[in-house]
This record gives structure tokens, sequence and C-alpha cells, in this order.
């Protein structure tokens, strides 16, 4: 019988009230009085909670803080403390805070040292991605985020640089040029993470270019390469980099290497500092359709998959796949939480993630092996997960056989996409920003068997899908805050969002989860229940998760609100299409505190619509033709035939 983690977290924290990812001895892992933190204590998921260095807090990447100030007896009363005005540019992104100053990089990787207390602005470095990105230039959502490590700031580009930037003086210490420039399509939009003098970088692309997926760390001090991994298999007449490679290659067909494979690291790892392990999420397959990738058979290993790798060397220790054979965009970069649970009366050391897929999977992370797996959201691809064999339980239809329709559940926007989950170690609680749209899928268009992507870092997916063909569903396009067991899969709670994205999580000790969202509202809820305790209107969207910290011995949280990134055209095709307009939106880094009293100017008008010109007369032919052209290398930043509405630069 299982054991819900909730009841042991409640019987354990009488004795134990540092819990937060296990049990901990009083102090353990806490600076003492008058010394200064180290960054490997900063990082703990034991920390204190005072910064928040990294994208998901500490190296258990949880997005979850231990601090009590602002709690669910108080949060009424949090305010606005102040406001930094942004320029233009794509800011679903999440900052750092470290002794008293926020980091953030928005816009093209252009990051920002703004002091916590007051607002101000200390430094603004940019790496002036304009000048040398070429054809990447609008790739991706714009930089997702960033990381801290003994007094640098870690960024990257999308050109596919890492660079690291003094904190005090905001000048470039080092940069190195994590892909091929511009030789191939990758791009980096995920934050770096750093683990004990390793900074760990990856890359998307696949979807757009013939790329084979790796992730690479490199030294904190000198930039130097440290070790590269894999993700795919290459061309194997040039031989293998390491065994797993070998073993991968065994479960492809035909001739793969020549389109790339995929399987990016473009968001998620963990790192598990007892056992020196690092965890990365892949992507998906290039192109989605197996059909065309692998002759329409093999896993594809290490596509959607979960890889433990030896963070010294880079070495394979074992894998998950999510997908095997993954055909519909599902990924498995999304936020993976490590913790201590109690399963069948023992406690295991776990990875918890909730993929696109719409399952939420729970493994040992020591092993690999699944010790959970649970729907979240609507599911038709599969029936359930066999536990014993790890396998999802497919519908064979999923595969869209001789070009046949299928209704697929979750689309490839994912039932969890890249705004961040949340773990509250306390009572073993996950939280989920989840989404209901489905699309239906076919091939029947596609050459299968003399596929090539269209040139200049085209979206080509080798398969078509539509959000309205047939779906009558109410669910379509819906999206919610959802609170469940991740051992048992018991939903506790779940709120309704509007429309069908929504914002990244935080999940704190003072019993609240914070969460923006696409109307403008940014929320706190009590996080037993769900009970909205607080609402803030931010002006504009918020889908990048906020944080919190201390500075001046005060608790303050903070987000970026603003709305300028591939979740754009996202929306636009849901429905969620006038909310707001991309040249007149206003993007602010805001900051709140217990009695905060700034308030935000009053908004000026939305700028009006396009109006219609009296003159066009409509040729089907003609705007048939462009439609098909216009999305491949337009979609990024107009919107799908290049019809914005209102949220990316209108072309029209």
């Amino acid at each position: 019988m299982r054991l819900a983690i909730g009841d042991l977290a409640r019987a354990l924290i009488v004795a134990c009230p540092l819990l937060l990812a296990g049990c901990y001895e009083p102090n353990a892992g806490l600076p003492q009085a008058g010394v200064a933190q180290s960054d490997s204590t900063r990082l703990s998921d034991a920390s204190d909670g005072k910064d928040w260095p990294a994208y998901g807090r500490t190296f258990g990447e949880q997005h979850f803080s231990p601090l009590t100030d602002i709690n669910d007896s108080n949060v009424g009363s949090l305010g606005l403390a102040w406001a930094l005005e942004l320029p233009p540019g794509p800011v679903a992104t999440q900052p750092i805070a470290v002794d008293g100053v926020i980091y953030m990089a928005t816009g093209l990787s252009i990051v920002r040292a703004v002091d916590a207390v007051t607002g101000k602005l200390l430094w603004t470095y940019d790496p002036k991605v304009g000048e040398v990105a070429g054809a990447k230039l609008r790739q991706g959502w714009g930089a997702r985020g960033i990381a801290y490590w003994q007094g640098k700031v870690f960024t990257g580009t999308v050109d596919g640089r890492l660079i690291a930037i003094d904190v005090k003086s905001g000048q470039a210490v080092w940069s190195a040029q994590t892909t091929d420039g511009d030789k191939d399509g990758r791009y980096i939009t995920g934050a770096p993470r750093v683990m004990n003098g390793r900074v760990l970088i990856g890359h998307g692309g696949a979807d757009s270019s013939d790329i084979r997926g790796y992730v690479a760390a490199y030294d904190a001090d000198s930039g130097k390469e440290l070790w590269r991994f894999y993700t795919v298999p290459g061309n194997p007449a040039n031989g293998f980099e390491d065994k797993a490679q070998e073993m991968a290659a065994k479960t492809w067909a035909g001739e793969y290497w020549k389109y790339g494979g995929g399987a990016n690291v473009w968001n998620a790892m963990s790192y598990d500092p007892e056992t020196d392990t690092v965890f990365i999420g892949t992507g998906n397959g290039a192109p989605w359709n197996r059909k065309v990738r692998s002759a329409g058979v093999g896993d594809n290993l290490f596509i959607c998959s979960i890889v433990a790798i030896d963070a010294k060397t880079g070495a394979y220790k074992w894998h998950y796949q999510v997908n095997p054979g993954e055909s519909w965009d599902y990924n498995a970069v999304m936020d993976m939480h490590l913790a201590e649970v109690v399963i069948d009366g023992k406690p295991r050391k776990v990875l918890m993630q909730a993929p696109k897929n719409g399952f939420l999977y729970v493994l040992d992370r020591e092993t690999g092996q699944l010790l959970a797996a649970n729907k979240i959201a609507k599911v038709t691809w599969a029936s359930s997960i066999d536990i014993k064999t790890g396998r999802p339980v497919q519908d064979p239809n999923s595969w869209y056989p001789d070009g046949k329709n299928f209704e697929l559940w979750p689309s490839f926007t994912g039932a969890h996409s890249a705004p961040p989950s949340a773990y509250d170690p306390r009572n073993g609680v996950m939280f989920i920003p989840t989404i209901e749209k489905g699309a239906v899928y076919h091939d029947r268009d596609t050459n299968k068997e003399n596929w090539k992507r269209a040139p200049l870092n085209a979206y080509d997916f080798a398969v078509n899908f539509s959000f309205t063909d047939k779906i009558s569903d109410p669910l379509q396009n819906t999206s919610w805050l959802l609170a469940v067991d991740p051992v048992t899969g018991r939903p506790l709670w779940k709120v309704r969002t509007p429309h069908d994205m929504n914002g990244g999580l935080m999940a704190t000790a003072g019993n609240l989860v914070f969460q923006g969202q696409n109307d403008g509202i940014f929320a706190a809820y009590e996080s037993r229940s769900g009970r909205n305790l607080w609402r803030f209107d931010a002006q504009a969207p918020v889908i990048g998760a906020p944080i919190t910290f201390t500075a001046g011995g005060r608790q303050y949280v903070t987000v970026v609100a603003g709305m300028g990134s591939s979740a754009s055209n996202v929306l636009a095709i849901g429905g969620a299409n006038d909310l707001w307009d991309y040249e007149t939106q206003t993007r602010r880094l805001l900051t709140f505190a217990i009695g905060g009293t700034m308030k935000l100017p009053k908004p000026g008008p939305m700028k009006a619509a396009a109006p219609a010109d009296p003159d066009y007369r409509a040729d089907p032919a003609v705007e048939a033709r462009g439609g098909r052209g216009s999305p491949p290398r337009c979609f990024g930043c107009h919107g799908p035939a290049a019809v914005a509405r209102r949220r990316p630069p209108d072309l029209w």
C-alpha cells in the first residue's frame, strides 16, 4: 500500500521544521551568523531562501521558497513596492536575486542588474545579438532565465553564445560559442544551470533545422568546454562518441542522421549533489514525424527522455523515455523536481516531471525506475503507462496510419508547457499550470520518402495539424492551476485560469502559490485549498515565473510582466487575440512587499486594429499560396498565415 507523501510530511514536520526535500538536521546547510553563504549553500535545497540564485532557486529545481514573512494571513496587504519600465521585446522570463540585487535577461538576452530595494537600475549588458544572429534573430521565446555563481551571472543568446558577466561591473568576463554559429540552426533561450563550478547549457532549433541535440558543460571561471553529451546518435560511419550513442543508434532506422534527430535540451535540468548527477530533459524528435526521420520504427533514443549524466565527466548513467518514437512535438524538457517521498512505506529519492504529454511521472532518481505515472489532463494518445515496463499503453491510431486523422490530446502545446511547475516538499504537493488543448493530426500531404526541410530556419514538421478541425470538446482552449499528489495522482484542487496559456509558478512556506495569467492578473492562492487570496492588475500578461527573496531584512516578490514570445502565437490560435496589443502594451519588472503602496499609471488606449482596405479584392488562389508560404518562416514572429491578431507585429 502506498502512503500519501503528505501524510508522512505532516508527521515529520514536528520533528524536522526545516523539511524541504527530505529530513535535515537542524540548521544543516544553512549559514552561521556572520558567515557568508557559499554558492553551493545558496543552491542547496536546504538553503534559507534569502536568495533566488537559479531558475528553480536550488539544485533540486522545486521552485519553492522556505520564506514565511509573506504568508496566507497577510498576503492581502501585499502591495507594489516599485516598478521598472522595460523596452519592447520578449519578456517571458524569470529573474534571479542574490545579495539584494535582481538580475534578469529580456529581449535579445540583454541583462540588467537592479537594486532589489529601490528598483534603481545598476547596469545593463547588451551582447549585441542583433548584429550577429542573422537568420536566428527571431527564434524562440527570448531568454527564459539566467544563473549565478561566484560573482558572475550567466546568460545564453540565440546565436549560441554562453556569456559570463561580472556582477559588480556589468562587463563580460568570458564568452563561449556553444554551437556552430551561423553554420547551424541551434539557438539558446533556456536558462543556464551552474553545478559546482560547471555551467551547463543546451539549445533549441530542431523544429526549424536539421540539428542533433546535445548538452555541454563549461568551466565557470574560464569558459572552457569540459564535456559534451549528445542526446541522439550521429552517422554510424563516423563512429560513436561513447557507448551510450552506440546503444541509442540501435533504436533508429534509415538514414536518420540526415535529419539531425532533435532531442534538444532547451529548458530543464536538475542536479543531485549527493551523487554528482545532472538530470536533463530532452525534446521532440526532428522532424516530428517518425515515418520520415526513422522509417516509421524504433524508440529513437534519447528523444523525449529524462537522462541521468555524471556531472564531472558527462558520462551516461541511465535514462527513462517518456514517449518512445515520439511524433507529435511532445517534450520531456519541463521542470524536474527532486525530492524525497514515501512510496509503499519506504522513503525514495525521486525525480518528478509533468512533460507535455499529459502524464505526471515519478522516477527513482538513483536508478531511473518508474514509480508512478498518472494523467493530469485529457489524454487520447495513450490509455495509461505500464508501471512494470515503463512504456505507454498507446493507441496505434495516434501514429496516424495511412495519413488518417487523429484527434490528439494534448496537442503540441502540451498539457504542461515551458512555464514552470512547483513542488511544496512540506506536504508533498505539486502545482502545475495545465493546458487543455487538442489538435487533429495527419500526414497526408507529406512526401515521406523524399522529405526535405524548407530552407532558412523554417518551421516544417513533416506532419499537419489543426486546432479547429472537428474539435468540439468544451475543454478546448482552457487552462488550470492544478494541485496534485504526484505519487497517487489524486487532484487536491483545481482553479480555472483564463484562456489557453497560463504563467509559471512559485510555491512558498507561507502557504502560498503565486502565478501570473495572460489576462494581466498576478495572483496568490492558498496552497492547501486553492482559494484566491490576492490579485494585482499588472496591466500586461504575466507568463514568466515569479521569485521571492529578502533584501534589507524584508521579503519581496518579483515578477516580469509583458508578452512578446512564441507563446503569443499559440494564444492567437486559441482565440485570446484582442487582450493586448504588441506595440502599446507595457513591459515591466514588478516588485512587491507587505505594505507596498505604489500605483501603476493608468494604461493608455490600445492601438486600433488595422482598418479594412476598401480597395482590396480577395484572390483565394493567391491567399492560399501566401498562407502556405508564410507559416514556415514567419510563424515565430507574426502568427499563423501572418495574421498576428495584435500580439506580434502585424504584417498585414
